[in-house]
């Protein structure tokens, strides 16, 4: 993974806030690795070419990004395997440093945050009781949507079920095609961590460690990004 580069500080007021999973509350890496190097094992791929692609999309969309010609039926039978492969494997499934406060500081705001991710229902609960994280109350996840990140479906989703306009909303992502969502749904994006990094998002932090939720008065947060 490349070098983290540094980011100046900055403060960005929100009325929701929208938050991916997988890279920015939760570190699953190593199991998404072992994963999908198996599965690019199975037909003939690159290893570390599959790992480049397959942040932040559902599974099956990132099959017919690698394999074009590949009937859409076969991609949806393999994300099925792969998805119960991964629910029970959460070796090495931790949070990101600093999230466990993170989400602490949101619960005070339970209806201005929602969990927008391409995992699905049983997956998304099995990783954020691994990371011993809290689930908000609304929660977006692949049986919801039609189209996978970076389609915006998903952020503009939970923007309209927590009852707020996309530009009142702030999201944290780490992922290239999840930074597209959000800015295809005119939202500001946090990125969260090296892989953000060269996609341009509104502010960046190497890890929730370097967010401060400051809830106000007129039931807007602050969101203060120390450099």
């Amino acid at each position: 993974m490349p070098p983290m580069p540094t980011a100046p500080a900055a403060t960005l007021a929100a009325r929701a806030v929208l938050l991916d999973m997988d890279g920015t509350l939760v570190d699953s890496d190593a199991v998404v690795e072992r994963c999908w190097r198996h599965w690019a094992a199975e037909h003939g791929l690159d290893g570390d070419s599959v790992i480049k692609v397959v942040h932040g999309r559902q599974g099956h969309a990132t099959m017919a990004v690698l394999l074009p010609d590949r009937p859409h039926a076969e991609n949806l039978a393999d994300n099925r395997r792969m998805l119960e492969q991964e629910t029970t494997d959460m070796e090495g499934v931790v949070p990101v440093p600093g999230a466990p406060a993170f989400m602490a500081a949101l619960a005070a705001l339970p209806h201005a945050h929602a969990l927008v991710t391409s995992a699905d229902r049983a997956l998304s609960t099995a990783r954020m009781n691994a990371a011993g994280l809290p689930m908000p109350a609304v929660r977006i996840t692949a049986e919801c949507v039609g189209a996978s990140k970076p389609d915006p479906e998903g952020f503009l989703k939970g923007a309209a079920e927590l009852g707020f306009a996309p530009a009142d909303c702030v999201v944290f992502e780490d992922s290239e095609v999840g930074i597209a969502a959000a800015r295809a749904a005119g939202m500001r994006v946090v990125g969260v961590g090296p892989r953000a990094a060269s996609h341009a998002p509104d502010a960046l932090v190497r890890d929730l460690e370097q967010v401060r939720v400051e809830p106000l008065p007129d039931g807007t947060v602050r969101l203060h990004i120390s450099g």
